[in-house]
């Protein structure tokens, strides 16, 4: 590639974000965090608003929210924050489970010294946020200890796949993280222990016990409210 060819590619690269993308960012961590709660009408003027955006970045950034499933659009009606049904909760969860667990046998056979010392300070940041209350810190712990589960794997593709429904399992895990309090991590605490003691079949037991745990507290709370 000539040199006006590399400036050309750096300049793309070193561009701000476009401001849909922005939007749309922001609007997603609304959700995932249930800030913006299922079911929850979605007013263009007013996220225009509050975002400090016109409308149109707002509208660019529904349809394609609309188009990965975390907004429903009815004619006549507006914008909603999609209800996840129990099919769906069980289906992602059930994807979650098959990656974590193997996560979690891999890594007792091939996570550094660095990576226990990181697993361990995982656990550390998550008890106390659990400890203040502090549900979205909460969320954002669980999720970086299990990241730093999946990367002591050593295995890439799978810390990939992780990747994509990462945002999704933190959107799920919102409503239980305060319910699950400190036990949940109590069994982080045990599973790095199986991983630094080299021990494969105990840490996919512990996390697949883990993993089933959250599933059941998920539908216990959300799916027993729906009912109720």
């Amino acid at each position: 590639m000539s040199a006006q060819g590399l400036s050309t590619v750096a300049g793309r690269i070193q561009r701000p974000v476009p401001l849909r993308e922005a939007v749309y960012e922001a609007i997603l961590d609304l959700i995932t965090t249930r800030a913006l709660s299922p079911g929850q009408h979605l007013v263009e003027t007013e996220l225009a608003q509050q975002l400090g955006v016109s409308r149109q970045p707002v509208r660019e950034a529904m349809q394609r929210l609309s188009n990965e499933g975390w907004v429903d659009l009815r004619p006549g009606y507006g914008a909603f924050v999609h209800t996840p049904t129990e099919s769906e909760a069980d289906q992602l969860l059930a994807v979650r489970a098959l990656l974590e667990t193997e996560s979690a046998r891999l890594a007792a056979d091939n996570a550094s010294e660095e990576q226990i010392a990181l697993l361990r300070d995982r656990v550390a940041a998550g008890r106390v946020a659990a400890e203040r209350g502090d549900t979205e810190s909460v969320v954002q712990a669980n999720a970086d200890f299990h990241r730093a589960v999946t990367e002591a794997s050593g295995n890439r593709v799978l810390a990939e796949l992780a990747a994509q429904v990462d945002r999704r399992v933190r959107w799920y895990y919102a409503p239980v993280a305060r319910i699950r309090g400190s036990a949940s991590w109590d069994e982080h605490q045990q599973l790095v222990d199986a991983i630094e003691a080299r021990s494969p079949e105990e840490a996919l037991r512990l996390m697949s016990e883990h993993t089933e745990r959250t599933r059941r507290t998920y539908h216990e709370q959300v799916d027993g409210a729906a009912a109720d």
